[in-house]
């Protein structure tokens, strides 16, 4: 099987599906490997690192395109720099796996059904314990936790650690949690390395003991709803549970030097927990670091992408964090990848099973027919608008 690793072309874009160490795992199983040229520079990844490794560096896209069987992207394709849209450039009946946002972007799903690609989306495998090593949502929000907290440290008015001085005390910065999902715990953690104080809030009670193990507190509400999907993934609740959960952290923002927001809603937009007026309860000084910012922000006054200062308060809107640290989100994408594909095409095989849980899961597309139901679902709902 040929198998394709194109240039990401989003601007900003610098991790790679595939890196130079994992592919002897791959050629071994006597597959071929062309990836076009300087696709993994901005990762640390030279062409002379690939060809050494045992793929075959060409020079542009189109011919990744044209060689390959299966494609393994980062971002969903798009209509690159030369006015071609990437999902033109796949061959008939080939295969795609990568993160494809379907129901943002309709345009490509219908490419893919008129060229009977067969597509596979990372953001769909399935939260379940044999699917672990393939979760590239949880490998990414690691790494967005992590950054999260240390954009908060750049823009906060002061340290986050407790100094004893000559010139006097100075206390630790407070820093509150919204969300304690993989991104939510890892900032968790990283502001506890750093030397704040830090409670987490989350409307599921079963997070609770993980929050405490990181040496955070764990701000209690009463809960009267189910906040969590038989998946794993957070649901859309009902206004008057966001009520509540917003009147909780109002009663905490007064003395909050940091408020780091995760809660998402998978395909959803983001829940608003901080309403402009409980902006103002915060001190001056203060930092905002709003995760959800590209699906709407669970601030209201978050924008993506930008920073905006209220009353004080620093809103910042960061948008695809995992690629500020490219050599390390591109390791932990590419072993996701290639535990996704070694599950799809194990050896020997020339199709992908079905039947399994995994394949069913993350197929979004196959051989041209749209078969996710909650894809299909989704885009019946926006048609109908």
């Amino acid at each position: 099987m040929k198998i394709g690793v194109p240039k990401e072309t989003m601007p900003g874009e610098t991790r790679v599906a595939l890196i130079p160490s994992l592919l002897a795992a791959i050629v071994r199983e006597k597959h071929e490997i062309f990836i076009e040229s300087g696709a993994g520079l901005a990762a640390g990844h030279s062409d002379e690192q690939y060809a050494k490794a045992g793929a075959k560096v060409v020079k542009t896209a189109a011919v990744v395109y044209k060689e390959a069987d299966v494609i393994l992207k980062v971002q969903p394709p798009r209509k690159a720099g030369t006015g071609k849209h990437e999902a033109e450039l796949l061959r008939d009946g080939c295969t795609y796996i990568g993160y494809l946002a379907p129901v943002a972007h309709p345009d490509v799903l219908k490419v893919f059904q008129r060229k009977k690609i067969t597509a596979f989306a990372m953001e769909y495998v399935p939260r379940i314990t044999r699917a672990q090593s393939m979760d590239a949502l949880s490998s990414m929000a690691t790494i967005a936790g992590y950054k999260a907290v240390l954009l908060a440290g750049e823009h906060l008015t002061k340290m986050f650690p407790l100094l004893m001085t000559a010139a006097g005390t100075i206390p630790p910065a407070t820093v509150l949690i919204l969300g304690a999902g993989v991104a939510g715990l890892q900032a968790i953690a990283t502001a506890r390395r750093l030397g704040a104080k830090v409670e987490a809030f989350d409307p599921r009670p079963a997070v609770k003991e993980q929050v405490k193990s990181l040496g955070a507190a764990f701000v209690d509400m009463e809960v009267t709803e189910d906040a969590e999907t038989k998946g794993g993934y957070a649901k859309e609740l009902s206004a008057a549970f966001l009520k509540k959960e917003q009147d909780v952290i109002a009663a905490r923002l007064p003395k909050m030097n940091v408020v780091i927001c995760t809660a998402q809603v998978f395909g959803k937009r983001a829940p608003v927990l901080i309403t402009k007026a409980m902006v103002s309860l915060m001190p001056p000084g203060s930092v905002i670091v709003d995760l959800a910012a590209e699906q709407g922000g669970n601030c209201e006054l978050t924008q993506a992408q930008k920073t905006v200062h209220h009353h004080g308060v620093a809103i910042l809107g960061p948008v695809n964090l995992p690629a500020t640290v490219p050599t390390d989100a591109s390791l932990m994408y590419a072993k996701n990848m290639t535990n996704l594909f070694g599950t799809l095409f194990p050896k020997e095989a020339t199709a992908p099973n079905f039947e399994d849980e995994i394949t069913k899961g993350a197929c979004i597309v196959k051989q041209g027919a749209i078969v996710n139901e909650s894809v299909k679902a989704e885009l019946a709902k926006k048609a109908a608008r």
